[in-house]
């Protein structure tokens, strides 16, 4: 069964995680919720709190094998993601071990400062688009070898069934729109 860590910051993008993981989820993906901050419940940007499977902290305590795919969602949030040791621990390791990195939104500006949206295909919200030379600013989702990217909240879906496909496989990720009506 594929593994997928999601990243959640406070002030994350609710549709932009939720939808991912649902998606995720419904393919029969193991997801872990990980609260970046030390509770497990995260309020996003609208107002809506998420509670967490575990926090970031003791994710990386337990020492557990990388998971297939590290997921960022984007939002105001993204601040906290781009300030974290940890985070950038976390995808320093997931790029060197060949693994699934996938970020929507601003969680892309992530990745540029890890350097590595270089030579890269991607895109991001329109709002970064100064920070991240390269955007393909029409694109909806780009998939550039073990890298997925999304635009925003009206791509989240989309951006799922990326995800699902990755990981499962068209036909699972066709299935699952079909079943959702996308």
């Amino acid at each position: 069964m594929p593994t997928v860590v999601v990243i959640l910051p406070e002030g994350f993008e609710e549709l932009e995680a939720v939808a991912p993981i649902d998606l995720l989820r419904r393919a029969g993906v193991e997801v872990t919720v990980a609260a970046l901050g030390e509770e497990l419940a995260v309020k996003g940007r609208n107002g809506l709190t998420l509670l967490a499977d575990t926090t970031l902290e003791a994710l990386e305590s337990a020492r557990r094998p990388s998971p297939d795919m590290l997921f960022l969602p984007g939002g105001p949030g993204v601040k906290h993601l781009r300030a974290s040791a940890t985070v950038r621990r976390w995808v320093a390791r997931q790029h060197a071990g060949g693994g699934w990195l996938a970020a929507i939104c601003a969680a892309p500006t992530v990745l540029h400062d890890a350097g590595l949206l270089a030579e890269r295909r991607f895109t991001a919200h329109f709002s970064v688009a100064g920070e991240l030379p390269g955007l393909l600013a029409d694109e909806r989702v780009v998939v550039d070898d073990k890298l997925i990217t999304s635009r925003g909240a009206g791509t989240a879906i989309e951006f799922g069934a990326a995800l699902v496909a990755a990981l499962c496989g068209a036909t699972t990720a066709d299935e699952i729109n079909r079943a959702i009506c996308a």
